[in-house]
């Protein structure tokens, strides 16, 4: 791997330290796991465009785009596939994320990046993937999970599924599955000398995500409908429940014994807790309404207290606000502050080579100067900016 040269960004360490980056940039999930690579260490080079392409937040509140350096690039300008061609040749990774066809046409396809530099690990995502009737169409993650299963099996078993946000499809089935790939690829050039192409598509990973879900259906242990199964919120002992003041408690206790921990802070009778109840599907909306009565009696607050230091897999549903003050979040440092945003720190650890928010988002062309002179590419000084 290209060895990291002084002023390169990768102060702090991390296990990616000496590793470099190249993301052409765009929004989503590539981004996303530009940004996991550049917590774990590696100096990440953005390549931006003249008059942006990004989330469409302010660059110092995009903290997606932390741990980054950015250069301006106009891709569709004649000199723009020399300078990404020269930063790929210098580069140990490189992320696109546009769709299938478009990175060949500017000139920066796998082709030309990997003549040039042939240990390169070059990272595509995209949503449908490369190749088949999907891939050149346009779509979100709301698409991906529609037709890979996943989106049919959230939300109650009335009215609509529910989308889980973005998290699901761009940054699970995608982000991470790019992550995983591009550092598989990484491991194999170290030994073998050669890079090659990661084709990560979201409904490539969604579907992978299910693989567990397809085990069971085949073997006649899930239902193919919301609300009906084990892990879905069918079961009334996997599920959440509202209280007195609005708010809402996660219920978890899948074990026998957690059940028992679980009924008897509840306050249910022995009669309400007769664990054929618990085995039996058919009487499973009786023991939901049991449970629900109980759950309204009280406040979130007075119910987080009540199963609190206990084995009985009860948890307050937490906004994101309120996420970062709870105490095990906080003794931990799940969420940290960085440049006055508060935002969740860089996940997993490593005991050896700790990750870290080592810059704040990256500006726009800010760091063009400093590139050039870390990566040995002049021409990139002209491309505009200001460095930090």
């Amino acid at each position: 791997m290209t060895a990291a040269t002084a002023g390169s960004g990768t102060a702090g360490g991390g296990p990616l330290a000496g590793v470099r980056v190249v993301e052409l940039g765009g929004i989503g999930p590539g981004p996303f796991a530009a940004m996991l690579l550049g917590d774990l260490g590696a100096d990440v080079v953005r390549v931006d465009r003249p008059g942006g392409a990004g989330s469409g937040l302010d660059a110092e509140a995009d903290i997606v785009n932390r741990n980054k350096r950015s250069v301006l690039i106009d891709l569709k300008s004649p000199d723009a596939a020399g300078l990404v061609l020269g930063l790929a040749a210098r580069a140990d990774v490189l992320i696109e994320g546009f769709r299938p066809g478009v990175a060949e046409r500017l000139g920066v396809g796998p082709e030309p990046c990997l003549a040039r530099n042939p240990r390169l690990v070059y990272g595509r995502m995209t949503g449908w993937g490369q190749d088949g009737p999907l891939a050149p169409r346009a779509g979100h993650d709301i698409g991906y999970l529609a037709l890979t299963g996943a989106l049919a099996m959230t939300g109650p078993a009335e009215g609509p599924p529910v989308a889980p946000a973005n998290l699901l499809g761009d940054y699970a089935g995608g982000s991470l599955y790019l992550v995983t790939g591009v550092l598989a690829a990484l491991h194999a050039a170290r030994s073998s000398g050669r890079g090659q192409v990661v084709d990560a598509a979201i409904v490539d990973g969604v579907a992978h995500l299910s693989t567990l879900i397809h085990g069971l259906l085949a073997a006649g242990a899930w239902q193919d409908r919301r609300a009906a199964n084990l892990l879905d919120g069918g079961c009334p002992y996997y599920g959440v429940y509202a209280t007195a003041d609005g708010g809402h408690m996660a219920v978890g206790a899948l074990e026998p014994r957690f059940y028992a921990e679980f009924t008897r802070l509840l306050g249910l009778d022995e009669a309400e807790r007769d664990t054929a109840d618990r085995e039996d599907p058919a009487r499973w909306p009786a023991l939901r309404a049991r449970i629900a009565a109980r759950f309204a009696t009280r406040t979130r607050a007075e119910w987080a207290q009540v199963f609190d230091g206990s084995d009985a897999c009860v948890e307050p549903v937490l906004t994101l606000g309120e996420a970062p003050d709870h105490p095990h979040l906080a003794a931990r440092g799940t969420f940290t502050e960085h440049g006055g945003i508060r935002q969740p720190a860089p996940a997993p650890r490593f005991s050896a080579t700790p990750a870290a928010i080592r810059r704040p988002p990256a500006l726009p062309g800010a760091d063009a100067e400093a590139v050039a002179r870390d990566w040995d590419l002049p021409e990139l000084k002209t491309q505009g900016g200001e460095d930090r």
